[in-house]
């Protein structure tokens, strides 16, 4: 058994605020502040319509695609002319294209199968969506849980805004200066990043990113790892009200993990389900494009210049363009998906970012 003094020695080399500022109970608790990344990136990443991203990929490609064209030697009518480019380009993209709507169909099969079981399953998921709803509405002291998942994360955010305030005015009646000013300090964080949040949170729909984006702006982790701290450090200074009141916070922070959980996997079977509808969509001008390129298009079908650069260029980059359209939705959408599950990669408190150790 290991005795109480060697426990806090432990404790101390383990986490020592003092050697780590990141580390002190005020750190930053939105995700464009833990990032660490450039505005941009995140942006594009994450905040921007995905149809606008995709818009911007495909201009980036336009762009290159006839800088390449111009710049590079031989000049690019020099290849047509001498070649079938036009031909192996086209014909690469339009099976390309087949192939890509096949993809996503076969994702949007796997989203599907998991709504998909026997009466006796259904019936346990009812069964646990139910019992969690009457948990939330124990917790939040609402008459019931709210059914939008706005109001439901709202609620929650407000509920450990509620506690973290039961606990600041708990720190009145702690006679240790340095246990009353670290409390009041996370409090008062814990308090601001609940504002920012249920601002965001406000008129947020689902089916729009902005309301996963609110969910992932509350470091809920960090915070129940503060207080499991404080509960330690400060374990001979904290009374039982304000241990009561720390608990009650932990326990709203605790359940806000899952629920966000629950939102984000809604979150990202919807944006599949739409990704498959727009691949299709999108599939369609593609396949025209393609296959009207094959069909109808040689070296002397746009002949003269503009802009000093000459028509079959900037017809090919613009069909190309317009070709690869279903691949940049898939782009946009994956790396939204993707940026966004690597960094909810744990739930609870459990940091894998160093700006956060």
């Amino acid at each position: 058994m290991v005795d109480r003094s060697d426990e806090s020695e432990i404790l101390d080399r383990t986490y020592d605020p003092s050697k780590d500022d990141d580390a002190t109970v005020g750190s930053a608790n939105t995700m464009r502040e833990r990032a660490g990344e450039s505005r941009l990136k995140l942006w594009l990443l994450l905040e921007a319509n995905r149809l606008v991203a995709t818009g911007v990929l495909a201009t980036v490609f336009f762009v290159l695609l006839v800088i390449g064209g111009i710049s590079l030697d031989p000049p690019f009518l020099t290849t047509v002319r001498s070649g079938d480019v036009l031909d192996s380009l086209f014909a690469t993209m339009a099976s390309a294209t087949i192939t890509g709507v096949t993809l996503v169909v076969t994702i949007t099969q796997v989203v599907i199968s998991q709504e998909l079981g026997p009466f006796g399953d259904q019936r346990s998921r009812m069964s646990g969506a139910m019992d969690t709803r009457e948990y939330i509405r124990d917790l939040t002291g609402l008459d019931s849980a709210p059914a939008d998942p706005s109001a439901l994360l709202s609620a929650l955010v407000a509920a450990a805004q509620v506690q973290a305030a039961n606990v600041k005015e708990a720190t009145a009646q702690i006679d240790d200066e340095d246990a009353s000013d670290e409390l009041t300090e996370f409090c008062d964080s814990a308090s601001e990043n609940a504002d920012v949040v249920l601002d965001r949170l406000h008129g947020a729909q689902f089916g729009t990113f902005d309301l996963l984006s609110a969910a992932l702006d509350f470091n809920y982790g960090r915070k129940v790892f503060e207080v499991d701290r404080l509960l330690a450090r400060h374990a001979d200074a904290v009374g039982p009200e304000t241990r009561a009141a720390l608990n009650d916070l932990r326990d709203a922070l605790v359940m806000f993990g899952p629920a966000r959980e629950h939102v984000k996997t809604l979150y990202f079977q919807w944006a599949l389900t739409s990704l498959s509808q727009l691949v299709a969509y999108a599939a369609i001008p593609a396949l025209l494009v393609s296959v009207g390129m094959l069909a109808f298009v040689d070296y002397t079908t746009f002949t003269g210049s503009f802009f000093a650069v000459d028509n079959i260029v900037w017809v090919t980059m613009l069909a190309f363009s317009v070709s690869i359209l279903p691949f940049l939705l898939l782009l946009s959408y994956v790396l939204r998906i993707a940026t966004v599950a690597k960094r909810t990669l744990s739930i609870g408190p459990f940091v894998l970012r160093d700006s956060q150790r």
